[in-house]
């Protein structure tokens, strides 16, 4: 499960982020990431829950940005939206696309502190 060394790393942020900035505790942490980013919402949700106490993220609420999938098909030739995992063009079913969304990182969007 990678999705513990993502909230380790995460609440390292945050810790560094709060001697920059001077707060104390974290209430809502945004954060964002593409659909086909092999980043699971709830195993993410639940190694925060194991691993944020005793640490100024302790009882706060994650909140996920999902990002589509998309990708451009030559056959279309234009931008869709996927709605699978199927590398196929859900307009005319071909084949002849590359992936232009959806893979994006895990990234902290924004915070409220106090």
């Amino acid at each position: 499960m990678h999705e513990l060394s993502l909230v380790q790393s995460l609440l390292e942020m945050v810790d560094e982020l709060s001697l920059e900035r001077g707060f104390q505790r974290v209430n809502v942490l945004r954060l964002s990431f593409g659909r086909l980013a092999c980043v699971d919402p709830l195993s993410l949700q639940f190694a925060f829950d194991v691993e944020s106490p005793g640490t100024r993220a302790e009882g706060s609420k994650l909140v996920f940005d999902i990002l589509p999938g998309a990708l451009y098909c030559f056959s279309c030739e234009g931008e869709q939206k996927m709605t699978s995992h199927e590398l196929r063009c859900p307009v005319c079913s071909g084949t002849q696309v590359i992936l232009t969304g959806g893979t994006e990182e895990l990234k902290l969007m924004e915070m409220e502190v106090d």
